[in-house]
């Protein structure tokens, strides 16, 4: 099973991408909200879910599988290295 929360913020981190930066695609106008989606607190609506795989530029299946997760992270950190 997948915890697309923590499939998300794994996918954000790899990429660099800030928490700032992630609140603000995802309409928060602090970064509070967004540390309560990463932290499972809060779950993704299907909209947000969308916005999230925008920003990080993935498939919104990724985030449900945690295979995929792991492969885009792998092929993401050998392009960049």
């Amino acid at each position: 099973m997948s915890n697309v929360n923590e499939n998300v913020e794994k996918i954000r981190i790899a990429k660099g991408v800030s928490k700032t930066h992630m609140a603000k695609r995802l309409g928060y106008k602090t970064i509070q909200g967004y540390k309560h989606l990463a932290s499972g607190s809060t779950k993704y609506t299907a909209e947000r879910i969308m916005i999230a795989a925008d920003t990080l530029q993935v498939n919104v299946q990724v985030f449900y599988d945690n295979k995929l997760t792991e492969t885009v992270i792998t092929e993401y950190s050998r392009t960049t290295a």
